[in-house]
């Protein structure tokens, strides 16, 4: 069979690859051998499929069916990995291949629903059950554990943030109160906990074992908050078309705030940062639309 990336994920790993980076080049030859190496039953590619990965459904020899993942080094699998080995099923995926010789950038993972996620539920459904899931995950990380902090990975994004301000005035304001958000934040947080890093409804699928599981992380640690803000603005294009958008916004940061017992100010706070962030970026990439989208959504935090 042969395994061309899908339009999707081309696109945006062109969007952020590193120059001399030849890793979607090489990405039919790696699904080739990994697909041999675990002799795996191909059933077709997944599409659309994610932005940072290619995904397989397959069988294993015994006819389980199971998803095949490829992603390049800078997705940071090997992360993925340890935080799903962690997890151990328990609100995520469950992770079926455990580190060995072959296994880089490549994970072997339970078959779940693939085109049904908590989106597909009616909004206020959608978030109580997307909040549900991701407090499942929120444990204390294993000893000695790499993880980057969220300290580590927001001063990245900062620096990059102060770039794009740098090149594009009109949005200084926003980005010097991200920024100042960020530095309150990180005074005193409230906890340490591992995080899924990157949670939104598309992010919870739908399981045989359980009702609705969790996928594709990019593991951190850090304080619940973080990993909260992302769901906030979940549907963010529903939110901008409506005339009481601002005012639901804020009705979501506080109810999301309540039913998982986090302090709404933070909350409010990282809701800002990672929004400005994310539009800044989307800016920096080309992609407009998005970037007015998220950047007037951070304008009513």
């Amino acid at each position: 069979m042969a395994f061309e990336p899908p339009r999707r994920l081309v696109r945006a790993l062109g969007e952020t690859a590193p120059e001399g980076d030849d890793w979607l080049e090489k990405l039919p030859e790696l699904a080739r051998e990994a697909v041999e190496r675990r002799e795996l039953t191909v059933e077709r590619v997944q599409l659309p499929g994610g932005r940072s990965s290619l995904v397989v459904l397959v069988r294993r020899a015994d006819g389980t069916p199971a998803v095949l993942k490829l992603a390049p080094p800078r997705a940071r699998p090997e992360s993925e990995r340890v935080a799903l080995a962690h997890w151990g099923g328990r609100g995520a995926v469950q992770l079926l291949e455990p580190v060995s010789e072959g296994t880089e950038g490549v994970l072997l993972l339970e078959r779940l629903h693939p085109d049904v996620s908590v989106r597909t539920l009616p909004e206020a459904k959608a978030l109580l059950e997307a909040a549900g899931t991701l407090r499942r995950l929120w444990v204390d990380p294993p000893e000695g554990h790499v993880f980057e902090t969220v300290a580590e990975r927001t001063g990245r994004q900062a620096r990059a943030m102060r770039a794009g301000a740098d090149a594009a005035p009109e949005v200084a304001p926003l980005v010097d109160a991200a920024l100042s958000a960020r530095e309150e934040l990180l005074e005193s947080p409230p906890e340490h906990r591992l995080l899924h890093g990157t949670f939104r409804q598309s992010k919870v699928l739908s399981g045989e074992r359980m009702p609705w599981l969790a996928v594709g992380p990019d593991p951190v640690v850090g304080e619940h908050a973080f990993d909260l803000a992302r769901l906030v603005r979940d549907r963010v294009e529903d939110l901008i078309a409506q005339p009481s958008g601002a005012t639901t916004t804020r009705r979501r940061v506080r109810r999301l705030a309540e039913s998982l017992e986090v302090d709404r100010e933070r909350l409010r706070g990282w809701t800002l940062f990672r929004a400005v962030e994310s539009g800044v970026r989307a800016r920096r990439v080309g992609r407009e639309r998005d970037a007015e989208l998220l950047l007037e959504f951070a304008s009513w935090l």
